[in-house]
């Protein structure tokens, strides 16, 4: 085995020595490539932390053409980014499969209309490996231009048709239809809901959902609109109230809005779930310290971030190659609002 002067860093070459393994099959453990055998990875990372080999990021993005960046863009407020538990179980998902990868995670937000432009210059190639995008409102234009632009993008949530880029999203449908038999078995027949934003698509399928499950047992419909955060559901409640003051259960779109219904009703004198049931939808870890604790549908948010990145390094490492999307179930979780 060669000799390594203490004040040169280890190259290449000195792993893979180590390793007892060709320069290639070091260079693609290093890279993360998944076409090496378990035995040889582990040889190969064990003779990184041995030697404290660093990789020239530099050097290596002159062969791969790679910028080893990829970027998290929520189409959010700051506010609602770190403000509810939905985004931080993503980003914790997220955060989590990146240090599988050898790439680095920028976090960035487009909700006002400067910052789209900034960001819409800045996604490109020279910048980026790629891009996750969560919380799309329809009107985003950021779809199409990566599209055009070639780079490598996924989707936290289902588009609308118009755009064809890869997502991983929720079974929000069937999980509202979980929530309306739940509440119907429970003997409630005035069942209300308060909906998300429906320029996004988790907004619509919930409300889909909330509405063929209805239906199917010849009910009526009771919607007024929300935007998913806690003061739009005390708002909907509110109005939900006046317009029907014998409504027996509300489901919510989402947690936050049920807490805001939950805070609604006990300031309307309402008793719950005696006198009206609540379900969310997350399963945000609030959800069990409420008074009464929210029965709600879970879905795997966190997961949701892994299988994002996941899919995203497919793309990335092979390029050319359509992803498929990916749809994660959900399931009821009942305690006491309902």
């Amino acid at each position: 085995m060669s000799r390594r002067s203490p004040n040169r860093p280890p190259t290449l070459e000195e792993v893979a020595e180590r390793a007892g393994v060709g320069r290639g099959t070091a260079s693609r453990v290093i890279n993360g490539s998944v076409q090496v055998s378990e035995t040889a990875r582990n040889a190969v990372l064990q003779a990184v932390q041995d030697l404290g080999y660093v990789p020239n990021r530099a050097a290596r993005s002159l062969v791969t053409q790679l910028t080893d960046v990829v970027a998290l863009v929520v189409s959010e407020s700051e506010d609602r980014l770190f403000g509810e538990p939905f985004f931080a179980q993503v980003v914790r998902g997220v955060t989590s499969a990146m240090a599988d990868t050898p790439r680095q995670l920028l976090l960035t937000m487009t909700h006002r209309e400067a910052d789209r432009g900034r960001l819409n210059d800045y996604l490109s190639r020279q910048h980026v490996d790629g891009v996750l995008l969560l919380s799309l409102h329809d009107d985003d234009p950021l779809p199409a231009q990566l599209t055009a632009r070639g780079v490598p993008a996924v989707l936290g949530g289902r588009p609308h048709s118009e755009v064809t880029l890869p997502f991983v999203d929720m079974d929000n449908e069937g999980g509202a239809a979980l929530a309306i038999e739940h509440l119907i078995g429970s003997g409630r027949r005035r069942i209300a809901s308060i909906t998300g934003p429906l320029d996004q698509s988790a907004g619509r399928q919930r409300i889909e959902g909330y509405v063929k499950a209805l239906a199917a047992h010849g009910l009526e419909p009771l919607v007024e609109a929300g935007d998913f955060s806690e003061n739009s559901g005390r708002r909907a409640a509110r109005t939900l109230l006046a317009r029907d003051p014998a409504l027996d259960a509300i489901f919510c779109a989402s947690d936050q809005m049920a807490i805001g219904a939950l805070a609604e009703l006990l300031q309307a004198g309402r008793r719950v779930p005696d006198d009206v049931a609540v379900v969310g939808f997350d399963d945000s870890p609030i959800s069990r310290h409420t008074t009464p604790s929210l029965t709600t549908v879970h879905q795997p948010v966190e997961d949701m971030g892994v299988q994002m990145v996941q899919t995203l390094s497919r793309l990335i490492e092979n390029p050319g190659e359509r992803a498929g999307d990916v749809v994660l179930p959900t399931h009821l979780v009942v305690r006491q609002s309902a």
